[in-house]
């Protein structure tokens, strides 16, 4: 009924991963699997980055809000693919869908820029360590973190715009399990979604200076780490960066792939996988990076598991008070 119609509707036609109902129904409960414990890992580090008094260092601040960001980014997407995987209905309206690709686009440039702001925290902390509190002090993090966010939001302000001032003029169904921008492109009738590829261009050349300056951070951090005397120092610098590295190079080269790749009239179960690993993937991967590879963490989330008590004066705020 709904194949029938999707062109006299005004909303879109997600069509998910199978015409299979039994595929939809193990789609569904994978996706449900892998929200809830991403949901689990990140809120565990919220909560104890917000109330152990050991973890209010300003790396700690911005992991806070990586997860935030990483909580939000999943919950745009898996929880309207699980629904319309369980109730066999792909449809969603347009307001769902401008309000996703919104959702979508400002979470995905506000992820890679604390991703930058990660970076040159390391590289404060490694390179300049006697004038780390200085270079980083809580008034500084804060704003950052708002610049994070304003920027998220005004990119995503952009996109959309652009996105839904072309012509849908094809059948609205959309080969993806969300909204993806690429794929609402091929429903244009015209050449009208130039204004699209201006911004995105605009994004990419952003992201790509983001890019440039993580790799201009993490030079300057290795050769500093390498030339540290002593194995444990070392150790624990890579320790820390590494996998803070792994995170953005993940993250980078699957957007950029998924992005830059010419999208197909036919769309293959590859090109699924692809949007699943940078739109799902880097949310799940943030909590056990950085819990498994750092100590602190680690005897943090002890804590909150086993029941222990935390510290009862609150680091946290004093951390956000501007310093005299």
């Amino acid at each position: 009924m709904i194949m029938a119609n999707i062109t006299t509707l005004s909303g879109f036609l997600l069509m998910g991963f199978s015409d299979i109902r039994e595929l939809h129904i193990l789609h569904g409960l994978l996706f449900l699997a892998v929200y809830l414990l991403t949901l689990v890992g990140n809120l565990i580090i919220i909560i104890i980055t917000t109330v152990d008094q050991h973890l209010q260092a300003p790396m700690y601040y911005f992991l806070k809000h990586l997860s935030l960001l990483d909580l939000s980014f999943i919950s745009v997407t898996v929880p309207q693919s699980i629904n319309n995987s369980l109730m066999d209905d792909g449809y969603i309206s347009q307001g769902q869908c401008i309000l996703q690709v919104f959702i979508f686009t400002s979470l995905a440039w506000s992820e890679m820029a604390i991703l930058t702001v990660m970076s040159y925290d390391r590289y404060a902390a490694i390179c300049f360590p006697l004038h780390y509190e200085v270079i980083m002090d809580p008034n500084k993090c804060q704003w950052a973190v708002i610049a994070v966010w304003l920027s998220g939001s005004i990119s995503g302000i952009l996109f959309t715009a652009t996105t839904f001032s072309i012509t849908f003029c094809k059948s609205k169904i959309v080969h993806q399990f969300f909204c993806d921008t690429p794929q609402l492109l091929k429903l244009s009738c015209s050449n009208d979604y130039l204004g699209v590829i201006g911004v995105a261009a605009f994004l990419s050349a952003m992201a790509f200076i983001c890019f440039i300056s993580i790799v201009f951070s993490y030079i300057h951090i290795f050769s500093t780490v390498l030339r540290m005397p002593s194995d444990e120092g070392r150790s624990k610098a890579f320790s820390t960066c590494l996998p803070h590295l792994f995170v953005v190079s993940f993250y980078l080269f699957m957007g950029m792939f998924a992005f830059l790749k010419p999208t197909s009239d036919s769309p293959t179960a590859f090109d699924l996988m692809v949007s699943i690993f940078y739109a799902v993937m880097p949310p799940i991967l943030n909590p056990i990076i950085y819990s498994l590879r750092n100590e602190a963490m680690k005897e943090a989330c002890r804590k909150l598991l086993l029941g222990r008590q935390f510290t009862k004066k609150n680091w946290f705020c004093s951390f956000l008070q501007p310093r005299l």
